[in-house]
């Protein structure tokens, strides 16, 4: 594991700028608004939708997704096995490659570090990590929105799944466990203002649309 340490900061650091395509920004660029200036001031597909639409949210939404979930797979199919890494450092590699992406789009640097909250983009690793994953994710996600329209909810009950099913799926593997804490606990962070308005009864729900002013 020791020699492979080069790798996992090469990583990260590769990971971070994939994460700095800032899919929202410049969806809001094409329709003539910096769209961290409206709704809740992130550059997510939540905020794209009740700002532009479901539309361009899905441009969004598939653009954060992608940047995490075909790194993490040229990773596991490609550099991995070519680099002769055995299963379980292989996975630790793709776990830390989409901990960067997340962060890059969280923290993007040319936008002075005011990025999305990495729900797409973490749900989107993980199904490219392992489809089971990935997959509760998505189940999670869909049926918490489904019954209470906060979005802000499902992503962080889907964040704190993830550490479950790591644990489920992957028995006896503590740094991958660790590294689900980390996306957990990260996701978890983004959403502290709207934990805030959750428990005070102001949290926006789905559906509900922001004016936009040009």
């Amino acid at each position: 594991m020791a020699q492979y340490i080069g790798y996992f900061i090469v990583a990260i650091i590769i990971g971070y700028f994939c994460g700095c395509i800032q899919s929202g920004f410049f969806v809001g660029k094409l329709s003539g608004i910096d769209i961290r200036q409206y709704g809740s001031g992130n550059a997510g597909t939540t905020n794209v939708l009740r700002t532009l639409g479901a539309g361009k949210a899905l441009i969004t939404f598939l653009g954060d997704a992608l940047k995490g979930f075909i790194p993490v797979l040229l990773v596991k199919f490609w550099i991995a096995p070519s680099l002769g890494m055995d299963q379980g450092t292989s996975q630790l590699l793709q776990l830390i490659l989409g901990f960067g992406v997340v962060l890059g789009h969280d923290y993007p640097f040319f936008l002075k570090f005011k990025g999305g909250k990495g729900i797409a983009t973490s749900g989107a690793v993980m199904m490219a990590f392992d489809w089971r994953i990935g997959l509760c994710c998505l189940l999670i996600f869909a049926v918490i929105v489904g019954i209470t329209r906060y979005v802000s909810l499902g992503s962080c009950i889907l964040s704190a799944g993830i550490v479950i099913e790591m644990i489920i799926f992957h028995p006896g593997q503590w740094d991958l466990v660790v590294m689900a804490i980390l996306y957990a606990w990260f996701a978890i962070y983004r959403h502290r203002a709207n934990i805030k308005r959750l428990i005070s009864g102001t949290e926006s729900k789905l559906g509900q649309k922001v004016e936009v002013k040009k």
